[in-house]
């Protein structure tokens, strides 16, 4: 087990944070909880899941590597 707060146990969801902060919260700012949930929401179904090239697939965009297997 672990320390708390070690950054290698969940590094995935780390990376993951990190670059929705850098992608979409500092270039934006909210005027409510709900408009930011909508924002959010927006760009991990959006752009994060679909349009975003992503690194460990050889910086390909997501719905382009799927098809490739179909």
């Amino acid at each position: 087990m672990s320390h708390k707060g070690c950054c290698y146990d969940n590094a995935v969801s780390e990376s993951f944070f990190s670059s929705l902060k850098r992608e979409l919260l500092i270039d934006t700012s909210q005027h409510s909880a709900q408009q930011a949930k909508t924002a959010i929401f927006e760009y991990i179904e959006i752009f994060y899941n679909k349009q975003r090239r992503h690194s460990t697939i050889n910086y390909c965009i997501p719905e382009l590597f799927d098809s490739s297997f179909s």
